[in-house]
Formats: structure tokens, C-alpha cells, sequence
């Protein structure tokens, strides 16, 4: 493929769209499907696919650079106790990753087959969207009983871990997903959001190193590129992205992205009914 400007312009936005979408609670992978329709690499459908989910990477490290020293075991700067306490809260990000990684290897091929489509997006974003709304109506009258990321236990990462699972259907977003499930499950908002940041990071590491594994390693000088240019947008946009989310949820709830979910799926609905289904053809 000719590498041209208009080819790194279209990266750079589906970089900012996957920056901003992957830890807001809008489904990245719903944005990205339909996105698509309207502004497509000239690249082949192998690397497009493969594309798609590891810029997810450049969205990952974002985590990894602001919240490294929360992260680390081993800093210096940790007493023995906080290294205990690190090594522990990787080990719940490993409980919790477990459903999610067993089912995505079963049905990996089944839901990019038969779920990559409008009309599942649609749907999942009316649903969450509505849960969004629901679930923190409901949570108005409820105190959170985890309000510190060392107080979550097992037994609630594992809880989340399975909500992790709904992810894999397209529009339903993980992080949406999951912190949902944290939020039902007595976490606060932050220590939802927050655990849900760190899950996000061997879990996307896994699943983009198993497309880089199915689609090979042979890649053109403009695959490289293009490649590399979407994944430093995407982590430019997220360290923003996460910076935002943090602030904003400290007085504010996620009522907000439920309405937003529900607009944006009855928007796709009335294009599949006047003009036709974007990935029929995909």
C-alpha cells in the first residue's frame, strides 16, 4: 500500500477515537465499528482487524506511565507493607481477568463472526446506557463500601472480572462493563474506575498480542507506520482521556455517558433504517 497524507490523517483520528472511547464508558470497539464506515484505511481487511484492536495498546501504556509508581512492586520509595500491598492488588487484577480471558479464547472467533455488526452496537449501547441511569438512581440511597483500591478484596475483583465478560460483545464497553458490576458491588466510583484502569492492562496486552499472532509478522514499511502512529496518538489522547475521567467522577456520576450511550444508539438505529447497515458488507 502508498502510504499518503490523507491515510496518516485518517490514523490519527481513529487514534483520538480510540484514545478518547477506550476508558470512557462509551465502548471504544463500538466507536471503532462504526467509525469505520465512514473513514476506512486503505489497508487490507487482515491488517485492519489486527489495526483495531492493538492501537489499543498505545491506550494502555497511558495507564501504565500514570499510575507506574502505584503499579511497581519493586520502587524504592514503597515501605515493605505498600510492596505487599502492590503485589496484591496485581494478583486481584490476575483473579479478575481470569473470566474474561477463559471465555475470550472459547469465543473470540464467534463474536467477531457474528457480533461485529450496527445493529449489536446499537443495542448494547441502549442497554448499558439505561443500566448506566438505573444503576446509579439506585445507588443514590447506598454508601460504598469499598472507598480504597487496597480495601477491594477477592471475592468483589472476581465480581468484576465477570462483568468484564459482557465486554465482549461489541458496544457494550469494558470499562462500562466493569464498572458497573464494581459500582453494584459496594466499590466507589473511583475504586471502579480506577481497578478497572489496571484490569484493562494485561487484558488488552493479551488480546493484542493474539492478533498480532493470527495476522503474522510481516508487515510493510507503511503498515509500521501506520501502526505506530495510531497507538502514539491513541496514547496522547488517553493520558487526557484518564486525567478527565478521574476529575470528573469525583462529583459527578455516570449519568452523563448513559444519556449519551442511549443517543448515539437510537442515532445508528435511524441510519440503519434510512440508509442501511454500515458493517452488511464488512
Amino acid at each position: 500500500m502508498d502510504l499518503s497524507v490523507v491515510e496518516l490523517l485518517k490514523t490519527i483520528f481513529l487514534g483520538i477515537v480510540e484514545g478518547l472511547t477506550e476508558w470512557l464508558p462509551v465502548s471504544s470497539t463500538g466507536h471503532m465499528i462504526l467509525v469505520d464506515e465512514f473513514i476506512q484505511l486503505n489497508v487490507t481487511t487482515a491488517f485492519k482487524d489486527m489495526f483495531l484492536v492493538v492501537i489499543q495498546l498505545g491506550a494502555i501504556l497511558a495507564v501504565v506511565v500514570l499510575s507506574f509508581d502505584k503499579l511497581n512492586p519493586f520502587s524504592s520509595r514503597k515501605t515493605a507493607a505498600e510492596k505487599r500491598a502492590t503485589f496484591s492488588l496485581w494478583a486481584k487484577v490476575i483473579v479478575a481477568c481470569l473470566p474474561a480471558a477463559i471465555i475470550g479464547l472459547l469465543f473470540n472467533d464467534y463474536m467477531e463472526k457474528h457480533f461485529m455488526t450496527a445493529q449489536v452496537v446499537s443495542f448494547t449501547l441502549i442497554l448499558y446506557g439505561i443500566l448506566f441511569i438505573v444503576v446509579e438512581n439506585y445507588n443514590k440511597t447506598r454508601s460504598p463500601r469499598v472507598t480504597d483500591l487496597d480495601r477491594l478484596d477477592y471475592k468483589t475483583a472476581l465480581i468484576i472480572g465477570c462483568f468484564q465478560v459482557l465486554s465482549l460483545v461489541p458496544g457494550t464497553s469494558r470499562s462500562g462493563s466493569t464498572i458497573l458490576g464494581g459500582i453494584l458491588f459496594g466499590a466507589s466510583r473511583y475504586v471502579a474506575t480506577e481497578f478497572t484502569f489496571f484490569l484493562a492492562i494485561p487484558v488488552m496486552f493479551g488480546a493484542s498480542g493474539l492478533k498480532m499472532v493470527k495476522f503474522g509478522w510481516h508487515y510493510t514499511s507503511a503498515e509500521v507506520i501506520i501502526l505506530l502512529v495510531g497507538m502514539v496518538t491513541a496514547f496522547i489522547v488517553s493520558i487526557l482521556s484518564i486525567r478527565f475521567l478521574l476529575r470528573y467522577i469525583k462529583k459527578n456520576d455516570f449519568k452523563a455517558f448513559g444519556w449519551y450511550r442511549i443517543a448515539l444508539g437510537i442515532v445508528v438505529i435511524l441510519y440503519l433504517i434510512f440508509i442501511g447497515d454500515p458493517t452488511a458488507n464488512n
